[in-house]
């Protein structure tokens, strides 16, 4: 079994956070439940500590909130809030004990310390300026901030179409190290980088694209090797890029579709320079917001947040392609598929 947590808006049924279970062996999605009520909370991550950190609303207040796992419950031990919209992503550093968080609506991103008790304490943050040609992108809109394989932040702005690296020391202080611009009305929206070579690939939410970047460790610097669609050539549907995961082998990438409601899938060239499509599938509900590999990249399962159902595919590590094994779980207003 492998726990699955869900991260949800609570606009329409959904209570909060909820947890299931992936029965590997069955190939079944099992035993939904709430696991804490809680007030759109879109994005989580998880500690090797037992604690969760997630999105958090209040009213007119955004921050974080940060759970305890105790006795197989999860207990909150803090929030954190601000005046303005919350935040709509969530990274943790394991390693040194920050969670980051990028605020779409303020165009910023922070950076908290773990303290020894689990909860947070705000160290710095950075403002985005600027905008973008798509009637999306009239101010900053931070999407992402987490880490780079050589423990970098990076931060993808889909208002300005940057991508900001930043170097972060001990005392979890920002200093930017580079800015790469996308395509003009690209919107950049999340990034993963290869699993064993100096590359990245960015899912462009408005144009619907993976850009593919070299990455540099000396100053963190990217620059742009291809950039590619994830929709059909004749696609005539409104559409926007969703989540994107890169095997672990590096050979395959997937992203999704929203409003295409699609997972294209393609394959990594040897030299993680290129990528080529191997086929688009259905995802199987409405508004693909995210999708997760189990922790074997046996299953990849798929969470809809309009038609309120997580689908799930057994994955070939051979040929990278998927194959439907069931649509029907529900899952309110999913907006984050996070193996725990």
């Amino acid at each position: 079994m492998e726990t699955i947590l869900l991260g949800t808006y609570t606009k329409k049924t959904s209570q909060g956070i909820y947890q299931l279970s992936l029965d590997t062996e069955n190939k079944t999605l099992e035993n939904l439940k709430l696991i804490a009520v809680a007030d759109s909370p879109t994005y989580l991550g998880t500690s090797k500590q037992n604690f969760l950190y997630v999105v958090s609303k209040d009213e007119a207040f955004g921050g974080v909130a940060v759970y305890e796992l105790v006795d197989g419950e999860y207990v909150l031990r803090q929030q954190l809030l601000e005046e303005g919209a919350p935040p709509c992503y969530i990274g943790v550093d394991n390693v040194r004990g920050f969670v980051f968080d990028a605020n779409y609506h303020r165009g910023l991103i922070h950076v908290y310390k773990i303290l020894e008790d689990g909860t947070l304490e705000l160290r710095d943050t950075a403002i985005h300026t600027g905008n973008g040609p798509h009637a999306n992108q009239t101010a900053p809109h931070a999407h992402y901030a987490d880490l780079t394989p050589d423990n970098r932040l990076v931060s993808c702005d889909l208002g300005t179409d940057d991508v900001h690296v930043y170097d972060i020391n001990d005392e979890g202080k920002l200093t930017e190290a580079s800015v790469f611009r996308t395509t003009p009305g690209a919107g950049p929206r999340h990034i993963v980088f290869h699993p064993t070579l100096d590359l990245a690939y960015i899912i462009g939410e408005l144009n619907n694209t993976i850009t593919v970047v070299d990455y540099q460790r000396t100053d963190g610097s990217m620059t742009e090797l291809q950039t590619i669609s994830t929709l059909p050539e004749n696609n005539t549907t409104q559409s926007s890029g969703g989540a994107i995961r890169i095997s672990s082998d590096g050979r395959f990438l997937y992203a999704s579709n929203r409003g295409h409601d699609s997972l294209a899938i393609f394959s990594v060239s040897d030299n993680g320079e290129t990528l080529a499509l191997i086929d688009i599938v259905s995802s199987e509900g409405d508004f693909p917001r995210d999708f997760t590999l189990n922790k074997t990249e046996d299953f990849l399962i798929c969470s809809h947040q309009e038609s309120d159902n997580l689908a799930l595919f057994e994955r070939s590590k051979e040929t990278g392609k998927l194959s439907l094994i069931s649509r029907d779980t529900l899952a309110p207003e999913c907006v984050c598929t996070y193996i725990n």
